[in-house]
């Protein structure tokens, strides 16, 4: 029977020795690995101490019981260099991340959330957790270094692929789409508000009861459903204007009457308020169960072996989060066994192509192998015990009730596999009361309050289309599962472990919410003085100032006096650098030490990026390497 979690899940670990010869720029990143590691019980030493390797990376070690000192090391670049500093802000604009942003946005610009240096965060931990479960093994990996870059890299991985296909790559440019014809929505008394169907007839009744010919209607579905996959969501005016005219009562009883979700994008403010939101953000966005059961023995094939080599998943999960959680675990060595329906996951066929599978997809899924399964069938059904008897993990994201349902809960699996980790990655966890919304991204951003911090740094009236929490969600995850083996390791028993959308958001914004239920909203993370994407005469650059003395440079360097407010700078910028070309304006600010790259606008030119090439590999579409690099 599982039993929640009564001691630190994982008591007896530390984190020790973070040190970093930079100067600012690793604050969010350093306190996101602080917050993560402290919900998983490892003891955290005090703050970052400088360090006598200047190179500007941040390391940190990992201690586990009767395991070596994992050290790992975060990179800002995946090349290892650090000419130009390490931040959340060049980190978005070098890797392409803002471009995908601002498909729908208004052009290239910054997300707003730290949600390179979350995500980087939880996989260096996540790294450094499973090098410390391979040394107890019998592994000799004792390092694991990550990179900014990398990990941003990976966030855009399926736009990357989608850009780089060789079947008709797309072709979406920041500012390409308008982000006033895009979901959320406006209503005419001002309510902001997203509304999410997975199935089309709902849709067609919604819109067929406001009298929208069914031609539009289906015009909207196919844009609508597009934002998954590619960032834009191109609606018909007639269907926004519509809906600008009517009250949000009125729009949210005609969603109720068509079956169709809608929630308003909310405040961060709302969502402390929300019983269960504190709990949450006390957990951590994992909540872990134990299960009594036999020690699971599993050494490593060889010691020079990735850490999970010799382990099995069983994943049976669809989109993004589930599978990139998958393909995480194969990238750490597990052999990741994928369940689909009979005919195959019908995304496979998703354009656009590399070679006979969608290139999207395949970024996703390349590393696994497949077992065709009806689920639904007892057949089906036994087929999945069998496997899930000899595997060490069990992953899912199927619907809520549906595990139960099916015969399929961590209570059957763990009968015929007490020490099995089963892994659920859900919507909304159980933290609180479900808001009774489809567990989506777009639906968790509006819920969550990530959709409005979004909206507040873009100056748009909502989240963005780029899939923030599925991304996040897969990595939590990832990291999840990756804890759950590493206690079982430690302390010999099954468990389960459930994370969520909702939480990925509660991380992502974990500093924003403490600062509600502080009292004190206006708190920030006291990021750069100055931050901005100018344009220049062949794109545009971003700039930014983490301190006092690279402002007054930056000042001098445009005529202003060295004490000009960073208002005045900025303000100047454009007259200034617009006059260069890129690379001359990169070497201008790197003469006078301000940090600044070149805002990457076209995905499919990354790779001839040295300070990026190293995380991606050409095939039939670019891939993104694995985050981890280990010695």
């Amino acid at each position: 029977m599982l039993k929640a979690a009564a001691t630190p899940w994982l008591a007896g670990c530390g984190l020790g020795r973070m040190a970093t010869g930079a100067t600012g720029g690793w604050g969010p990143f350093v306190r996101s690995l602080r917050f993560q590691a402290d919900r998983l019980g490892i003891a955290c030493d005090g703050a970052p101490a400088a360090s006598p390797e200047r190179d500007h990376a941040l390391r940190f070690d990992l201690v586990a019981p009767g395991a070596r000192a994992v050290t790992a090391t975060v990179h800002a670049w995946a090349d290892g260099s650090h000419a130009i500093g390490g931040s959340e802000f060049l980190a978005q604009a070098g890797s392409g991340l803002m471009a995908v942003h601002g498909r729908s946005s208004g052009g290239s610009r910054a997300l707003g959330l730290h949600c390179v240096g979350t995500a980087t965060s939880a996989l260096a931990l996540q790294g450094a957790m499973a090098a410390a479960l391979g040394q107890l093994r019998g592994a000799s990996s004792t390092r694991v270094e990550v990179s900014l870059a990398g990990v941003a890299l990976l966030c855009i991985g399926q736009y990357l692929a989608g850009a780089t296909a060789s079947d008709a790559p797309e072709r979406l440019s920041p500012g390409s789409h308008s982000p006033q014809d895009r979901p959320p929505f406006l209503s005419a008394d001002g309510v902001v508000f997203e509304i999410e169907s997975l199935d089309a007839e709902p849709w067609r009744n919604f819109w067929g009861a406001l009298g929208i010919e069914p031609a539009v209607a289906a015009q909207g579905w196919k844009g609508f459903l597009l934002r998954y996959a590619k960032a834009v969501s191109p609606m018909p005016a007639s269907m926004m204007q519509l809906l600008a005219g009517l009250p949000y009562a009125d729009i949210a009883a005609r969603c109720a009457q068509a079956g169709m979700a809608v929630c308003p994008v909310r405040p961060l403010a709302a969502r402390a308020q929300d019983p269960g939101a504190r709990d949450l953000w006390m957990q951590g966005p994992w909540r872990f169960s134990t299960n009594p059961g036999p020690p699971a023995v599993r050494p490593l094939p060889s010691p020079q072996s990735l850490p999970l080599s010799g382990l099995t998943i069983i994943e049976s999960c669809r989109r993004i989060q589930g599978p990139l959680a998958g393909h995480l675990l194969a990238l750490l060595g597990a052999r990741v066994v994928r369940i689909e329906p009979p005919g195959g996951d019908p995304l496979r066929g998703m354009p656009p192509m590399a070679g006979e599978v969608s290139a999207r997809f395949d970024a996703l899924n390349r590393l696994k192998t497949v077992r065709e399964i009806d689920i639904r069938t007892a057949a089906g059904r036994s087929a999945v015990l069998e496997l899930a008897r000899d595997a060490d993990v069990f992953l899912h994201n199927w619907a809520p009730g549906k595990a139960l349902e099916l015969g399929l809960d961590d209570g059957d699996l763990h009968r015929v596999n007490p020490a099995l980790v089963y892994a659920y990655a859900g919507g909304w966890g159980s933290e609180g009361p479900a808001p009774g919304l489809p567990g989506t991204d777009f639906m968790a951003q509006a819920y969550s309050g990530a959709a409005s911090v979004v909206a507040q740094a873009a100056g748009t009236r909502g989240g963005s289309l780029f899939t923030v929490l599925d991304v996040l969600g897969g990595v939590v995850a990832a990291q999840g599962v990756t804890a759950a083996l590493l206690r079982r390791q430690l302390s010999p028993s099954g468990c389960r472990v459930d994370t969520s959308l909702l939480g990925a958001a509660t991380l992502l914004c974990a500093r924003e919410l403490q600062a509600c239920w502080e009292g004190d909203e206006t708190a920030t993370d006291c990021g750069p003085l100055l931050q901005a994407v100018i344009p220049v005469k062949d794109g545009q650059i971003a700039v930014e100032c983490p301190d006092d003395a690279a402002l007054g440079r930056l000042a001098e360097a445009a005529g202003l006096p060295r004490t000009a407010s960073a208002a005045v700078v900025r303000g100047a910028l454009p007259g200034w650098l617009g006059a260069l070309t890129l690379g001359d304006a990169e070497r201008l600010l790197s003469r006078i030490g301000v940090p600044a790259i070149a805002v990457a606008e076209d995905l499919a030119l990354l790779p001839e990026n040295p300070r990026l090439a190293r995380a991606l590999r050409p095939a039939s579409y670019v891939q993104v390497q694995s985050p981890w690099r280990w010695s």
